[in-house]
């Protein structure tokens, strides 16, 4: 399997550009497919200096409804409009983050490559998408400023908009995520009700990213995740909305078992 960073927020190629958000492209035995597409078009052109054909893409799935994994979907659209693309219906509401709008372009929903789901879906025996992530163990305080209109008033976000991706090869399995709103703990907790095995790799942005110091209960739920997840037989390739401060409490205790992502970074 060949995965490759197409879009995240700092640069790991001289030939590629960076901006916040993040896509990955993947390659399997039946599928070339993209999650997500970036804040904008900038990604195609990070394909296209990779050497990378978006044109031969079959399937593209959004994470969940905003803007920084969404921005690219129109412009891959004029490319491609073949690929089928997998989105939550509740992907097209209304999503802030205080009073900043940062949901997805309402033309999405209208694309005639569009397969709206509301749940639990398998593409077939090498790609399931799961949804449904109820727990908050070590839930990140960020998420607290995220919101959704309905009705004409704010309410907290439940992120029952995010899907999660588990692509099988063989045994193993690969699970990417966008940005682990509902926490990567949550998220796995989740994963293991269908996969009895360790993913070999999680691919997934922490949602830790913090502009201030961290409170100390904070910086505790980052250090309790770090634990839970270096007792995994799993490598987690993360960056994004992690945050570099949650990314230094977090190093020294998972080591080699945490790496740090960038756009054009082959995995």
């Amino acid at each position: 399997m060949k995965i490759v960073i197409l879009m995240e927020d700092t640069c790991g190629s001289p030939r590629c550009v960076h901006e916040h958000g993040l896509s990955v492209y993947v390659e399997t035995q039946k599928h070339k497919l993209l999650v997500d597409t970036g804040a904008t078009a900038a990604f195609l052109d990070n394909a296209d200096a990779l050497g990378i054909d978006l044109a031969k893409v079959d399937t593209v799935v959004l994470s969940h409804g905003h803007y920084d994994h969404a921005g690219g979907i129109l412009a891959f659209y004029e490319r491609n409009p073949n690929a089928a693309i997998y989105m939550q219906r509740s992907a097209c509401g209304d999503y802030y983050h205080d009073a900043r709008y940062i949901g997805i372009d309402k033309r999405i929903s209208k694309l005639k490559s569009v397969r709206m789901l509301d749940g639990d879906y398998r593409i077939d025996e090498e790609l399931r998408l799961f949804t449904n992530i109820t727990g908050r163990k070590y839930f990140a305080k960020s998420n607290l400023l995220l919101s959704k209109r309905v009705n004409g008033r704010r309410i907290q976000d439940t992120f029952a908009h995010e899907q999660c991706l588990v692509v099988t090869q063989g045994q193993e399995h690969t699970l990417i995520s966008g940005c682990a709103h509902n926490g990567i703990l949550n998220i796995l907790s989740r994963y293991y009700e269908s996969c009895c095995n360790d993913p070999v790799a999680v691919i997934s942005g922490f949602h830790m990213m913090k502009k201030g110091d961290y409170t100390q209960e904070e910086a505790q739920i980052v250090l309790d995740t770090a634990k839970q997840l270096c007792g995994m037989d799993t490598v987690f390739y993360t960056g994004h909305c992690t945050g570099d401060k949650a990314l230094a409490l977090m190093a020294p205790i998972m080591g080699e078992k945490l790496v740090q992502i960038h756009s054009g970074m082959v995995l």
